[in-house]
């Protein structure tokens, strides 16, 4: 679960892309989540309660999820799901996860990534519809790559758009041209 030592150079990046994903220690997860959860819902004195599984899905799926409840998920929920987006990368640098395993731990609070993967799926194919009939290209505001990625897949093979993300950092965008210029 814990990233790789350094090679003999010091440089802990200097692994081959093709190497495969490590496996997560579910159960050595799912303790250490439930430690850090319990002292982040005490010391935030917010009225939440979390259930920890590890879902046996089809691959690609998360292997642990933690859903919270209680009467402050809307404080979860504000703003995009900010905090409970925060709450999941504090638990991912809890963890010492490797990068590669971060989508294999996922925090959710009333569906709120179900619907939201919906929404993203819905505005990708309203705005390659618009590419399509308009033949300029439509710049999505800026967003996590999960959700790029996620826009990407959905137009892949899509016809008569393509995709790309632009920018760096936090102001990164996804961007869909249309296939052959008008």
């Amino acid at each position: 679960m814990m990233r790789p030592p350094a090679d003999s150079g010091g440089n802990p990046t200097a692994r081959p892309r093709s190497q495969e994903i490590p496996p997560l220690d579910r159960e050595r997860a799912m303790e250490e989540l439930k430690r850090f959860l319990d002292l982040a819902i005490r010391e935030m004195q917010i009225a939440l309660t979390c259930e920890i599984s590890a879902p046996s899905g089809p691959g690609g799926e998360a292997d642990v999820v933690v859903a919270f409840s209680g009467d402050d998920r809307d404080l979860l929920l504000e703003r995009n799901a900010e905090l409970l987006l925060a709450l999941e990368h504090i638990a991912h640098r809890w963890l010492r996860l490797d990068p590669r395993l971060h989508d294999r731990v996922r925090f959710d609070c009333g569906d709120y990534r179900a619907a939201r993967l919906e929404e993203l799926k819905l505005s990708a194919r309203v705005a390659a519809q618009r590419v399509r009939e308009t033949g300029q290209a439509f710049r999505f505001n800026s967003m996590s790559s999960r959700e790029r990625r996620i826009i990407h897949l959905e137009l892949n093979g899509a016809p008569g758009v393509r995709t790309e993300s632009e920018g760096s950092g936090d102001h990164r965008q996804l961007v869909i041209y249309p296939a052959t210029p008008k």
